[in-house]
């Protein structure tokens, strides 16, 4: 039987689909994969799986059972629990996050606060909350990953802040061979640092050449956030792409 081209396209295209999806499923490792499925993750988290592609991500970073991690700056704790349950009892991750200004808006959100009610979860023994001045954060004893998810772009908007010299200490806190993830919202390309403040957004390839000039070797990048319907145009927060961004993951180690 002769079949027209555009239906062997299509039946083409649907089984290489259907074999990319069965692939990317494979080369998740169980420890990510069950902790991804922790029955203890809020259902809000849960929602925003396919999205985040939570997964994917970590197997991407190589995430290990044992592992200590550093969560710069965890937000609402979306990656946290993950983590938790990803390094295992053998593993620890710190959550650094900075201390509150005393000139603070009152109406600014606790951050600390939000992660301080996951580490006082028994399902989460393994979380450690650091509170310290955002220009010295640091772990108590070296790292094997340094994690930074949406937060990268706003290093550059902390007054007094020096980028350069963040990155030095985030060099300082990983062990040999050390890896440091950057995930943020993708900026049009060669804007540099440019819509940081306004669109919440920063060029890869200045996160790229930032991380670099601290002594980091350039790994790999990942495409599993990528979303070319995105303008790069928009703010990260108008409704129209809010948790849809394009987004980059650059992955760096340390020699």
């Amino acid at each position: 039987m002769i079949r027209h081209p555009h239906v062997l396209a299509a039946a083409l295209t649907a089984t290489l689909m259907l074999t990319a999806t069965c692939a990317s499923a494979a080369s998740v490792p169980g420890n990510i994969a069950a902790a991804v499925a922790d029955g203890n993750r809020p259902d809000a988290d849960k929602q925003r799986d396919a999205d985040r592609k939570p997964a994917e991500t970590l197997a991407f970073t190589g995430v290990k059972t044992g592992a200590q991690i550093a969560e710069l700056l965890p937000g609402g704790g979306y990656f946290t629990r993950i983590f938790s349950k990803a390094v295992g009892s053998s593993g620890h991750v710190y959550a650094l996050v900075p201390a509150r200004s005393p000139d603070a808006p009152a109406d600014m959100p606790d951050f600390a606060a939000r992660v301080k009610a996951i580490a006082a979860d028994p399902n989460y023994a393994n979380v450690s909350v650091v509170v310290e001045p955002f220009s010295e954060l640091g772990v108590p004893a070296p790292v094997d990953l340094v994690w930074t998810s949406q937060n990268y772009h706003d290093l550059h908007n902390l007054p007094g802040l020096d980028v350069g010299i963040f990155n030095k200490m985030v060099f300082d806190d990983l062990k040999p061979g050390g890896i440091y993830l950057v995930l943020d919202h993708t900026a049009e390309a060669g804007s540099g640092g440019r819509d940081t403040k306004t669109l919440h957004r920063i060029d890869p390839e200045t996160v790229k050449k930032e991380v670099l000039a601290a002594g980091f070797v350039f790994v790999g990048s990942s495409e599993l956030l990528r979303r070319p319907s995105d303008s790069h145009s928009l703010k990260v927060f108008d409704p129209t792409v809010r948790g849809k961004t394009d987004q980059f993951i650059l992955k760096f180690r340390k020699p």
